[in-house]
């Protein structure tokens, strides 16, 4: 929706940043330390390389058997979401297409452990390069 959108700055015509912090992840060494404010590309290159793109979060969501491919299917849609607001970056659509849809073993987990889960990540990655936001090749698709 338009409305989500980030604004554009009329003094150098991008689109404007977005900050954010995360308690739980970056809070300071104690309560007098300010918890730091990063851009949400930041925060979201740190996530996922420390869960979606984690081949031991893999493994773990892998061996939760359907509630960890449920988790998984959440990781991508939230992806999208981000991605319709703010830039993630072609690498991380790339290694989370790798890791979930094209690794024959991982997929063929997915789909016995919770087969509607597989089938979402699927469509949040056709969705993600349908809409513009993963430039990836046909072959992939």
């Amino acid at each position: 929706a338009a409305e989500n959108r980030k604004a554009v700055d009329p003094k150098t015509g991008k689109k404007k940043k977005v900050a954010l912090s995360v308690v739980e992840a970056f809070t300071g060494s104690d309560e007098t330390d300010p918890i730091p404010v990063r851009d949400v590309e930041d925060v979201l290159r740190l996530e996922y390389r420390s869960k979606l793109l984690n081949p031991k979060w893999t493994e773990a969501m892998i061996n939760q058997g359907s509630g960890g491919a449920y988790e998984v299917s959440q990781r991508f849609t939230a992806m999208v979401g981000w991605a319709a607001t703010s830039d993630v970056d072609n690498f991380v659509f790339d290694q989370a297409a790798e890791r979930y849809a094209l690794d024959e073993e991982v997929a063929k987990q997915l789909q016995k452990s919770n087969p509607e889960a597989f089938k979402n990540v699927v469509r949040r990655l056709l969705e993600a390069a349908g809409r513009g936001m993963w430039s990836t090749g046909d072959e992939t698709l």
